[in-house]
């Protein structure tokens, strides 16, 4: 469960890096902890020892794009470890076309809204212009969560009350106003249930060249940028957004089923059940005690199971029945209900937590997540970001995952794939593009 993120900086050194890092990266005293095992679940703890040296290192060489490719999923092969504060950066100066800059932090850290958050705080729109706020402390507060649930208690008694007051004096309307109240409660009870219900229904993806037992060794690729007027363009003619993003995830995997299994025919794409599991922010969501604040670190996402129409037989049909699941799934209880468990995941006992991962594991083919970033051009250290990119972690036994960050006026397609279930992840990047030119625009 650790996020890969990539930067383009333009000539980026060592010594401004790591100035950066001292002062600025730091100054969010969650980097200097690392996660510890003490019973009943897990807790930060400063690292005694720690030392800038450890999450610093700089590669020599000249790197091509090529070059840059293989060595990246080298290191997205490579563990974090269990030692230190588990995050490390990679400075490659000589990287073809600017410094790369590669971060990879493990997911307790924070979701990729926070980290985006960190960056757009440390990295200002002008190279003159310092981070004027950034920083936080490790408060640990566990109260937080106390304070939550008694206010979501005092809006259920507080609607009572208005109910009741509401009411006044007519004789008869205490005793409706009550049972109004009851009603509402047992509704939400009902509905809690059968969100849940439907959830556990749903079925599992079915035995694919995706499902294949996986190997261990990854590869990622990144696509070349796209213009993001072009997706704006689209977005404007049918009426939709992320969804464009999900319809050529959906194409590039119907290619990939079809190319994974020469034997199949079209009965066997049109049974297929995948589904993507997509990262929702449900940062509007929470209660006020819990909403975390600009540049706050942590998780603050729930998923959703979409399904990918792979039997669908034009773009614009994957497309308008992607849109009609998303909504009907943002507006469910399940990112609500996954982040929930999640989030609890510490707390549940150990013998269910693998039961309860792979029942959320088997009902996915691949993990698709979007992160929207500046419009405008940021600078790191003074240095400008010509590009940025990330990669998913895949949880359990789900062997692709695939990412796309806008910034700048730009968009990129980023993939992740397991050596079993995908050989060739040029060949999706480029089928997703394909998609693109399918659309009206």
């Amino acid at each position: 469960m650790t996020i890969t993120v990539m930067l383009r900086v333009e000539g980026l050194t060592e010594d401004r890096f790591r100035e950066f890092l001292q002062i600025y990266w730091l100054a969010w005293e969650r980097f200097r902890y690392m996660p510890v095992r003490r019973a009943p679940g897990w807790w930060w703890e400063t690292d005694p020892v720690f030392s800038i040296n450890h999450h610093l290192e700089v590669v020599p060489g000249h790197f091509d794009e090529t070059a840059l490719q293989a060595w990246v999923s080298a290191r997205l092969n490579q563990p974090l470890p269990d030692y230190r504060p588990r995050w490390k950066f990679w400075l490659v100066p000589g990287a073809e076309g600017g410094a790369a800059l590669l971060l990879r932090i493990h997911h307790c850290y924070a979701d990729g809204l926070s980290l985006m958050g960190v960056f757009e705080q440390l990295c200002p729109p002008s190279p003159r212009q310092p981070p004027a706020l950034y920083g936080a402390a490790e408060t640990g507060d566990l109260a937080r969560w106390k304070r939550a649930a008694g206010a979501w208690l005092n809006e259920l008694v507080t609607a009572e009350e208005q109910d009741r007051a509401g009411a006044g004096n007519i004789p008869g309307n205490g005793a409706t106003a009550s049972r109004n109240a009851i009603e509402r409660g047992a509704w939400n009870s009902v509905k809690l249930v059968n969100e849940l219900s439907q959830f556990m229904v749903e079925p599992e993806d079915t035995p694919s060249s995706l499902k294949r037992a996986l190997l261990g060794r990854r590869q990622c690729r990144w696509s070349p940028p796209v213009e993001l007027a072009r997706l704006q363009r689209i977005a404007a003619v049918t009426g939709v957004k992320i969804n464009v993003l999900l319809s050529c995830v959906a194409a590039a995997v119907r290619n990939q089923l079809q190319a994974g299994s020469p034997e199949s025919d079209a009965a066997s794409i049109d049974e297929a059940v995948l589904h993507a599991a997509v990262p929702i922010d449900i940062r509007s969501r929470l209660p006020e005690e819990i909403k975390p604040g600009v540049g706050t670190l942590g998780n603050y996402f729930g998923t959703v199971f979409v399904p990918l129409p792979v039997d669908g037989e034009s773009a614009l049909e994957r497309l308008f029945r992607i849109k009609h699941e998303t909504r009907r799934l943002k507006k469910s209880w399940q990112p609500g209900i996954s982040w929930g468990l999640t989030s609890a995941a510490s707390m549940i006992p150990e013998s269910w937590r693998q039961p309860l991962a792979d029942l959320f594991y088997r009902k996915a083919s691949a993990v698709v997540s979007n992160v929207r970033g500046t419009r405008e051009t940021r600078y790191l250290a003074g240095c400008r970001i010509t590009g940025q990119m990330f990669w998913v972690p895949q949880a359990g036994d789900i062997g692709l995952g695939v990412s796309v960050v806008s910034y700048a006026g730009q968009v990129q397609f980023g993939i992740v794939a397991d050596e079993a279930v995908m050989s060739l992840p040029d060949r999706f990047l480029a089928d997703c593009l394909q998609e693109l030119d399918a659309f009206p625009h």
